[in-house]
């Protein structure tokens, strides 16, 4: 199964590829988290897209582009894969259909995950995560003890710059200009899916996979 999942940044793209690919056996890719993992290492790719999201700004196609192609010819990628993340505008959507049909690939589903802006935002900007440990919290729906430590290792909570409401803001902005018009663009294929996301963690699985499950049959 070749998928991709579409949705605004807080929908809850990560949850749910994380689950599917534990049932399908198929690697999960997130640029977001590539991004973040070179960004933690300093490395000059992640100093290059450190500088766009920090401000809310998509990561230019052409770094983009390059870690997804390269991601895509590793061998664990043959059967199948989740992409989550990208594509995020129109040409690269273009640039992944022209890449996988030279690898004799093609997208099975897109699945877009549909969530309002004002619960993507309390969603996002009450986020609080250690720096030591990597344990996160919800000022909300998962507060620690005293709102301002970690439970685990009692270090001081921080909030990921994009994550703060601003950033946040920005982000859901850029992603209606630039991510929204995906939606249409899989529509003339005819092998998108859209599933409302505003339910619990296991109620979003429970209907992506009700539609997975209707559109193979």
């Amino acid at each position: 199964m070749r998928l991709i999942l579409l949705g605004a940044p807080g929908a809850g793209k990560g949850t749910q590829a994380m689950v599917l690919a534990d049932k399908y056996g198929i690697p999960h890719i997130s640029t977001g988290d590539i991004f973040r993992s070179n960004i933690k290492n300093g490395t000059e790719l992640g100093k290059k897209a450190k500088e766009f999201i920090d401000k809310g700004m998509l990561v230019p196609d052409e770094v983009t582009i390059s870690i997804v192609r390269d991601r895509l010819l590793q061998n664990d990628c043959t059967k199948g894969f989740i992409l989550d993340g990208f594509p995020r505008t129109i040409p690269q959507a273009e640039y992944l259909d022209e890449t996988l049909k030279t690898l004799n690939m093609a997208i099975d589903f897109v699945v877009n995950i549909s969530v309002n802006d004002n619960d993507i935002i309390a969603r996002m900007s009450g986020r609080w995560t250690c720096p030591d440990c990597g344990r996160t919290f919800h000022t909300i729906s998962n507060p620690s003890k005293d709102g301002k430590t970690c439970d685990s290792c009692n270090a001081e909570l921080a909030q990921r710059e994009d994550d703060k409401k601003e950033t946040v803001v920005s982000r859901l902005q850029t992603y209606h200009t630039n991510t929204e018009p995906l939606i249409d663009y899989y529509k003339s294929k005819g092998n998108i899916l859209t599933i409302e996301g505003q339910k619990s963690i296991e109620g979003t699985t429970s209907d992506l996979l009700q539609v997975l499950n209707e559109f193979k049959a």
